[in-house]
């Protein structure tokens, strides 16, 4: 056993105990490494946060704020966790970024397995890896990638064939079958800059403000939520610059109708046909998004939790912010950790005012379920 240098501060165990740096030391938390280090007295090492190692006891450890403190103990690097070299995640991440790299400037899409080897890992822990750090397979990876290249090829007025073998497809049937996800329209329309795409729309008022609705044939493209309702129509034009925008349609007024009957009532619900236009990462958050209930809300971590990627909760709160569709993809029920409003495309008086309904609704229904039926009869 290494001697502990004299030199050495011990904190009283009841200090490091009630220190927050020590819980963070017990759960093994990854996202401390390089905020403090820990040294074991009856081990003589000095460790990271996320240190696998068994727990030591508190009366033994000292809590250090930089690495050159926690050198400056005498002990040695603990060879599990490795404190003076990159974290695991740093690593992971390196990883995964040199995995990113070939996919985007590969002429081809290149194989899960052919990816692993070059990580020199197996196919299951690359897979599991890249997920965890990107919050996308591989393979979403690589369509997204193949999607971006082919928007960037028709947006510089590449024919559709260039763009189609440029981006990796060896089919054009394939290419076809994909088209619409990816772009949101035909190759061509896109080609022309979303040319002679239809776009219905219309403008209702709520008790929220005035409420905009659009669809494309393949469903509600936007919703939008403001006080001036030209703002709104100039806000989707900005949006949809090129296609021709179709107002005044007697037959469509009824999709603004159940939107704003939703806003006013939650309890009425919201199922409508969406075209959702978005990167994989974001739609992968607007589906989870979908599945929040009424009356509920989750933090940006739970959701990247959700979707298999517990470090991108950054990335979750920039889809949020980037959801074009109010209401029917509900961004206003992701909160703080805290529990605390954050911002909302659409204001936050907005966001809390619509959590409110939602939670108002819920309570409602159960006191009305609550009610024993006898007690009608009574009446």
């Amino acid at each position: 056993m290494t001697a502990r240098p004299q030199s050495v501060c011990i904190q009283p165990e009841a200090v490091v105990e009630t220190d927050p740096r020590w819980t963070r030391v017990l759960a093994r938390d990854r996202s401390a490494d390089g905020q403090f280090w820990y040294s074991v007295a009856t081990t003589g090492i000095y460790c990271r946060p996320s240190c696998p190692s068994r727990a030591a006891n508190p009366r033994n450890v000292g809590l250090h704020g930089s690495l050159a403190e926690a050198k400056a103990t005498g002990f040695r690097p603990c060879k599990r966790c490795n404190p003076d070299g990159p974290s695991a995640d740093v690593e992971n991440a390196a990883i995964v970024a040199r995995a990113c790299r070939l996919i985007e400037e590969s002429d081809e899409v290149l194989s899960l397995k052919g990816l692993a080897q070059a990580a020199n890992l197996s196919i299951s822990y690359f897979h599991r890896l890249f997920k965890s750090v990107t919050g996308l397979t591989p393979k979403d990876y690589a369509e997204g990638h193949q999607a971006s290249r082919v928007r960037d090829r028709l947006a510089r007025g590449h024919s559709v064939t260039e763009a189609m073998y440029d981006a990796g497809f060896n089919s054009s049937g394939r290419f076809y079958e994909k088209s619409r996800d990816m772009l949101g329209m035909t190759p061509t329309q896109y080609r022309a800059g979303g040319a002679n795409e239809d776009i219905r729309f219309a403008v209702g008022q709520s008790s929220l403000g005035a409420i905009l609705v659009a669809s494309s044939d393949k469903g509600v493209a936007s919703i939008l939520i403001g006080e001036d309702p030209d703002e709104l129509v100039r806000d989707l034009q900005d949006r949809f610059p090129k296609a021709r925008l179709i107002g005044a349609d007697k037959d469509y007024e009824s999709m603004v109708v159940r939107v704003v009957g939703f806003v006013e009532a939650p309890r009425i619900g919201l199922n409508l046909p969406l075209d959702v236009r978005g990167t994989a990462f974001q739609r992968r958050v607007w589906q989870a998004l979908q599945a929040i209930p009424v009356g509920q809300t989750s933090s940006y971590s739970k959701i990247a939790r959700r979707i298999g990627a517990p470090k991108a909760v950054r990335a979750v709160a920039s889809a949020c912010a980037a959801n074009n569709i109010a209401v029917a993809i509900p961004c206003h029920r992701v909160v703080r950790n805290d529990g605390a409003l954050s911002g909302y495309a659409w204001g936050v008086e907005r966001k809390r005012e619509l959590v409110a309904r939602e939670a108002t609704e819920v309570r409602s229904r159960e006191g009305r379920a609550a009610v024993p039926s006898e007690s009608f009869s009574k009446r």
